[in-house]
């Protein structure tokens, strides 16, 4: 090792770049060169030093999402077509003088920008209050001039810069890229990183160690020597990386990147490229162009007619106009947003979950493929006894009680902080009264290098014999015991076996030894002529949760899949245990991954149910094929090596304790690592959109059916068929009682599967029921002919304008209640949509008759046309009652609504 006088020795400027990266990229550095590079020793840094490159180098926090302020979330929602369109017909409202269309129009557009960026700015406020929630301090040593000796005390994290030198302990998280000066039994969870759920040992020597405690490997015995994503710079055994934290040992160590030069940041920076548009910006986008073209058509239309066959021209002018905002679906960015933000709230005061990106509800509820890791979701972190195994491959509870005795004495005579993952599991699933009938002699902790842990025992009953007791990873263990070569490789064998079949493999054996003199402690050399007793196998405790959330999800439509870092075995053992089918050819691993061309990736994803050893990219790649076999894709993360899949998906969702540019990149964030909560975000969102499609479904085809019939009037009639004031009016009506729809609570079998807004599908809807609601309002045009042939007919322009105003409301209102979705929804009361259109019809029935009825040009109609009209809205409704039952039988593919389970659901 260099001490601080090599420091003298570095060239000029070697920290400009911060050090770090190139400490870790440049193949085999030393110890004392990287110590050079970095101007330090391990006496640590003088506080001059220190001060001097926090100047230069700047504070050690990860580059951070910043928090929008209000006027910029204001600016940002008017990016929403819908509102880009309202805002354009209001300026032409304005421009042709119809002013009291142009106000109603600008005020429902600023009222939308008001309820988004208010939804958005509260997430951010959460967001930031969840920042704030995890500061950390590290333990460092520095010293106050050249000459005096260094000491060590605590500082935040964001004190520290390269050439720091630090001390690491069981539980603390390692705040920035270091490398090890020298490290006891020091192995550290690298999830957040590569998604490996087990421990990975780590050495100042460079020791090989992809591997937990005791042989506690990847799910294989043989796990170290096997690669996967843990290889490469993450798998430097010398180096420990921001965003790992300590399982078990300590180490001293020296501080080579911070902030932004870290590998962590690095993975952030690498995919900091804009999100893809999702699945609700593409539903937006293809409505909006169909209402633009319908509204760039129908006013020329209208003003060519008016002028060719009634010689009317300027005067038409408002009228087009009026027709073209009749058509648009005014409400549609205020209901939207409302049915949002109203799920938005339910879910963050109900279950803790908060949407930082409102259109992400919808996203959430059209998901119809959910991607998420293994560990902390499917299971815990942490092992749990399988089978304890003689020999022969049998149960064998004496293999369980001398692995309890090991663990037990293990932890009490190394002076071990606390006891392994493993050694938990073995002592939780053995009889205490067993391992407490030995006494403790001596012991040997486990440490990477041997692969073992001993201890030595007073077996009762025998005086002057002590045994030892070895547990660790099969090959050491074996190779320790008086076997044949030929029994050591069935046992090998036997071993392999389990961990194929994803379960972590322990060796158990014994030797009898003489009483030791007192004071003698045991060594390595002891670990010889061992008897073999058997093996015994963990596999990952599942979350408590996890079964019955896939099942939910599943009858939801939503397939899983499953990507990690893990050994296929493991993830595949795991999603047997939870009832997940995972056929022969539906695993594929990130070494067959990186060899596809992505139509290959998108077809094999099809079919592939567990993605193992993935890296970041991989998983990204797997979350952009899905999308490109027409799939929805949501991706539920929590570690750096997440964020590119996180971006790539539709929604990414993260849970509350994910490391913090993760839980800034993701669109839900959970308040916990729970499946549960995702099914929760999913119903939410699927009751929003449900509400937003029966409300785009509804509007949309009564608005295209007053259309036709007002171009049909318009050719007909001596006058216009309803005044621009008339028009308004009852649009004004109509969106009062669409605001129902942000409230409704629409039938559970919405619920099915997957709410998709298809612009096709929904432009073939509201044309086929527009000319429904057409040939209803043609047929009024009848009724008034028979009923006011004392008026002198149709040439009565006010009578003509009541009649046609009061049946626009009144089918509207029908409309609302039969066309909903699941009409028969649960309770027995008329719900929020039953109570609207109540209302809805009584505006239609008495305004005519009323005060204002008549300064809006209405007038008083005969009993006749009443008796008419609802002859005409029986047939109406009778219509409508057969769309409404294929609606629940589940054609839901016609209204614009793709629905249904997924291939290849769990």
């Amino acid at each position: 090792m260099a001490d601080s006088n090599a420091a003298s020795e570095a060239e000029p400027g070697a920290l400009e770049s911060g050090g770090g990266p190139a400490t870790v990229d440049s193949g085999p550095v030393t110890l004392l060169q990287t110590l050079r590079h970095l101007d330090s020793g391990p006496r640590g840094l003088t506080e001059a030093q220190v001060a001097e490159r926090q100047v230069r180098l700047g504070p050690n926090v990860l580059p951070s999402q910043r928090e929008i302020s209000w006027p910029a979330a204001l600016l940002r929602s008017l990016r929403d077509p819908f509102t880009a369109v309202l805002l354009c017909l209001g300026l032409v409202s304005a421009a042709v003088s119809s002013w009291g269309t142009a106000c109603v129009i600008l005020l429902l557009a600023a009222v939308t920008c008001v309820l988004r960026a208010s939804g958005e700015h509260r997430a951010d406020r959460s967001m930031a209050a969840l920042r704030g929630l995890v500061a950390t301090t590290a333990t460092v040593v520095r010293r106050e001039t050249e000459e005096l000796p260094p000491y060590a005390r605590e500082i935040p994290v964001d004190e520290l810069v390269p050439g720091d030198v630090i001390r690491l302990g069981p539980g603390d998280l390692v705040p920035a890229d270091v490398r090890l000066l020298r490290a006891q039994g020091l192995t550290v969870h690298q999830a957040a990183l590569t998604g490996e759920s087990a421990p990975v040992s780590k050495g100042a020597g460079g020791l090989a160690g992809v591997g937990a405690r005791a042989g506690a490997g990847d799910g294989d015995a043989g796990a170290a020597g096997r690669g996967g994503p843990g290889a490469g710079e993450f798998g430097r055994p010398e180096f420990c990386f921001q965003g790992s934290s300590v399982a078990s040992g300590s180490a001293r160590a020296v501080v080579v990147a911070t902030g932004a030069r870290t590998r962590f940041a690095a993975e952030h920076s690498r995919t900091g490229a804009g999100r893809r548009a999702s699945a609700f910006d593409r539903s937006v986008h293809g409505i909006s162009w169909i209402l633009v073209r319908f509204m760039l058509l129908i006013p020329p239309l209208v003003l060519m007619a008016g002028a060719a066959l009634r010689d009317r021209g300027q005067e038409t002018l408002p009228f087009a106009v009026a027709v073209a905002v009749g058509l648009t679906p005014e409400m549609l960015p205020v209901v939207v947003t409302l049915c949002l933000a109203r799920g938005a709230a339910l879910l963050a005061r109900s279950h803790g979950v908060i949407v930082t990106r409102l259109p992400a509800l919808h996203d959430l509820g059209a998901v119809d493929v959910l991607c998420l890791d293994k560990t902390g979701t499917l299971t815990q972190d942490r092992p749990v006894l399988h089978r304890a195994l003689g020999p022969d491959g049998r149960d064998d509870p004496e293999v369980l009680r001398w692995a309890a005795v090991n663990s037990w004495w293990t932890l009490h005579l190394a002076d071990l902080p606390a006891p392994d993952a493993l050694d938990d599991a073995v002592l939780e699933a053995a009889d205490e009264d067993d391992v407490m009938a030995y006494d403790g002699v001596a012991a040997l902790p486990f440490d990477p290098l041997r692969r073992l842990a001993t201890a030595l025992v007073r077996t009762p009953g025998r005086t002057g014999r002590h045994t030892l007791v070895v547990k660790g990873a099969a090959e050491a263990v074996l190779e320790r015991c008086v076997l044949a070569d030929e029994e050591r490789a069935q046992l090998l064998a036997l071993a392999a076996r389990q961990a194929d079949e994803g379960l972590r493999v322990l060796a158990v054996a014994v030797a009898d030894r003489p009483a030791r003199i007192r004071g003698r402690e045991c060594t390595p050399a002891d670990e010889r002529g061992l008897d073999f007793r058997g093996f015994v196998t963990f596999r990952d405790a599942l979350a408590p949760t996890a079964a019955e959330a896939l099942r939910v999800l599943a009858d939801r439509g939503v397939a899983v899949r499953i990507l990690t870092g893990d050994h296929p075995g493991t993830a595949v053992r795991t999603c047997r245990d939870l009832g997940i089918a995972v056929p022969a050819d539906a695993v594929l691993t990130g070494g067959r991954i990186g060899g596809l061309t992505d139509a290959e990736l998108a077809e094999a994803s099809a079919r592939t149910v567990v993605f193992a050893r993935c890296t970041a990219e991989d998983k990204a790649r797997v979350a952009a094929a899905l999308r490109a076999g027409g799939h929805t894709v949501g991706h539920l993360g929590d570690g750096v090596n997440d964020l590119p899949a996180l971006r790539a998906a539709d929604v990414g969702i993260a849970p509350r304790d994910a490391v913090d540019v993760v839980r800034e990149s993701a669109d839900v964030v959970l308040a916990e690592k729970d499946l549960t909560a995702v099914g929760h975000g999913i119903e939410a969102g699927r009751h929003a959109g449900g509400n937003i499609a029966t409300y785009l479904r509804i509007t949309l085809s009564s608005n295209l059916g007053n259309v036709i019939a007002m171009l049909a009037a318009g050719l007909l009639l001596p006058f216009l068929p309803m005044l621009p004031a008339q028009v308004l009016v009852q649009n004004l009506c109509f969106d009062g009682a669409q605001l129902a729809f942000a409230h409704d609570r629409p039938h559970p079998s919405v619920l099915r599967g997957p709410t998709v807004l298809r612009p096709r599908d929904l432009l073939r809807f509201i044309t086929r029921f527009g000319v429904l609601n057409a040939v209803a309002d043609l047929a009024t045009f009848g009724v008034l002919g028979l009923a006011l042939s004392g008026f002198a007919g149709l040439a009565d322009a006010s009578a003509f304008h009541s009649g046609w105003f009061t049946e626009n409301l009144l089918t509207q209102a029908l409309g609302m209640v039969l066309l909903r979705a699941g009409r028969r929804a649960a309770g027995g009361g008329p719900g929020p949509i039953g109570w609207a259109a109540g209302a809805l019809a009584a505006v239609g029935l008495l305004l005519p008759v009323s005060p204002l009825g008549s300064l809006l040009g209405l007038s008083v109609l005969p009993v006749l046309y009443y008796l008419l009209l609802a002859a005409v809205l029986a047939l109406y409704a009778v219509g409508l009652v057969g769309v409404g039952a294929r609606v629940e039988r589940g054609g839901q593919g016609d209204l614009g609504v793709a629905r249904g389970t997924t291939r290849g659901a769990t």
